[in-house]
């Protein structure tokens, strides 16, 4: 006999709504448009796309994304009073599986402080506005915001009014991200267990993350009975965000045995969808991230790569190729041992006896004192023994600001050629630093990301820079420090200058055999 299936955990993505209201994160109607059709290829069950009564920005949105996606069910968000309502049916009018979402606060801090209602209030105009939203519209979702700092027993009461008065979805979130796992798992599992009519709606969970339980409640909550999660693309969204989409996913499919529970998210396209959301509202995903961040499946620890060497499986729980990653990535720098750099080499053609590997481990090891990651260029160029080439050097710059442009001259220092001086003007002074750069050196790098902070306290404080660029069909990363955060900036910009340069020289000793 065939075991059960395990059951369908429908995802309801709101970073269209939720997500876009994280400070710095609006997207335009049009990158709204380009975001739903990616979350639709993901195959996310529920699109949330905005909240028509906040903007005519929304509003349009909604409607262009209505327009267009016909197989994906997509919600709005509206306030429980008529005139939202009313506005959020007329923009899914033209949608094929429209939702309406309706939400009121339930805590008894938001009844005095925010909406100076009492709790008889607050079910009359539950009940009367799932109504009103359920003769528009046949599907209503009904949210008690701040649900998880209600009264246990006023809250299932609210829950109750909404079913009764047409509801088919219930969510209760948990809007300040305060509640535990434990917390949360009990809570769902004594509403669906008590509240008339539970089971014949869906219940759904809507985290956020500011004690960085995000994650770890939507679990629980599923553990509790709940099966929609409410969550975002990189976990975008108010404060400190919500639950991260791609973590709740992986979680479910690494430990599918355990919460018995998967999702129809195409796991493969995770990592390209993220990766376009960070283009489209310009905020980095930072490289630590869990599944799609840059360092997800990248080794640098010299006994992490030794496993990794014998068997993937010492220090992977997922592939990379299943969540969109090329592969994993065996960092070289100043913690990585033996093996891996031996391994690299031998990939690139290098066959070495134990006498060559102790002279080319030892210059890789000085070389990771001068930079932090030893790309395939710097190990060949360690083979062909010309490893005090050092490249381009800073000598002197300049950089001042002109009113609206900005004006920066470099002078650099070259072993080969003596000193070259060029200038260049440029939006701003980092701008025309990097233009005077490119003139000087003849490398075009085109910047994806560029963080300065600060190293160090009082007199013995640092600028870091650090450069994440595409140099035709590859990705670098440059740091550079100094006193001065503009200096800073051109160091790691010529960090990743000089690698490539090193690329393009011919090689000038053949592999071994």
């Amino acid at each position: 006999m065939n075991a059960a299936a395990p059951d369908h955990v429908r995802i309801f993505d709101t970073t269209l709504r939720d997500g876009e209201q994280s400070p710095g994160c609006s997207m335009s109607p049009q990158q709204k448009v380009v975001m739903a059709r990616a979350l639709a290829e993901l195959g996310v069950d529920i699109i949330e796309t905005g909240f028509p009564a906040s903007s005519q920005s929304d509003r349009e949105a909604a409607a262009l994304i209505a327009r267009e996606l016909r197989e994906t069910t997509l919600c709005v968000l509206s306030r429980c009073l008529p005139g939202d309502i009313e506005a959020s049916a007329r923009v899914l009018q033209a949608a094929a599986k429209p939702r309406l979402h309706v939400f009121l606060s339930t805590s008894p801090l938001h009844r005095e402080h925010k909406l100076r209602m009492s709790r008889e209030q607050v079910l009359e105009a539950t009940a009367r506005n799932v109504a009103h939203a359920r003769s528009l519209v046949d599907d209503v979702e009904f949210s008690t915001e701040d649900g998880t700092r209600t009264e246990k027993d006023f809250l299932a009461e609210v829950i109750s009014a909404a079913i009764a008065h047409g509801a088919t979805t219930i969510n209760v979130p948990d809007t300040l991200g305060y509640t535990t796992p434990s917390e949360m798992r009990a809570l769902f599992q004594r509403l669906i267990a008590e509240v008339p009519g539970a089971k014949d709606v869906v219940f759904s969970a809507h985290c956020h993350n500011d004690l960085g339980m995000a994650v770890a409640n939507s679990l629980a909550a599923i553990e509790g009975g709940a099966r929609q999660v409410e969550c975002t693309i990189n976990g975008i969204g108010e404060r400190a965000g919500n639950c991260a989409m791609e973590e709740l996913v992986m979680a479910l499919k690494v430990r599918g045995a355990y919460f018995d529970a998967d999702t129809r998210i195409d796991t493969r396209r995770l990592v390209p969808t993220s990766q376009l959301l960070s283009r489209l509202v310009g905020m980095p995903v930072q490289r630590n991230k869990a599944v799609v961040g840059a360092n997800a499946f990248a080794h640098e620890s010299g006994i992490h790569q030794h496993g990794m060497l014998r068997h993937r499986g010492t220090y992977e729980i997922m592939n990379p190729e299943d969540v969109g990653w090329p592969a994993s990535q065996m960092v070289l720098g100043r913690h990585s041992g033996r093996a891996a750099v031996a391994h690299r080499m031998q990939a690139l053609g290098y066959v070495l006896e134990d006498d060559a590997l102790d002279r080319v481990f030892a210059e890789f090891k000085a070389l990771c004192e001068q930079q932090r990651v030893v790309e395939d260029d710097d190990l060949k160029r360690l083979m062909q023994g010309d490893a005090g080439d050092d490249g381009y050097r800073l000598a002197s710059m300049t950089v001042s600001d002109r009113g609206q442009r900005a004006v920066a001259q470099v002078e650099l220092s070259d072993p080969r050629s003596g000193h070259v001086i060029e200038s260049a003007l440029g939006d701003g002074p980092v701008d025309a630093l990097f233009a005077a750069l490119s003139a000087a050196t003849g490398v075009e790098l085109k910047l994806e990301s560029y963080q300065v902070h600060s190293v160090g306290i009082g007199n013995d404080a640092r600028g870091e820079a650090n450069l994440s660029v595409r140099h035709e069909d590859g990705e670098y990363q440059g740091t550079g420090t100094s006193k001065d955060i503009i200096e800073a900036s051109a160091l790691a910009w010529l960090d990743i200058a000089n690698r490539v340069l090193r690329t393009r020289q011919p090689q000038r000793i053949s592999a071994s055999a």
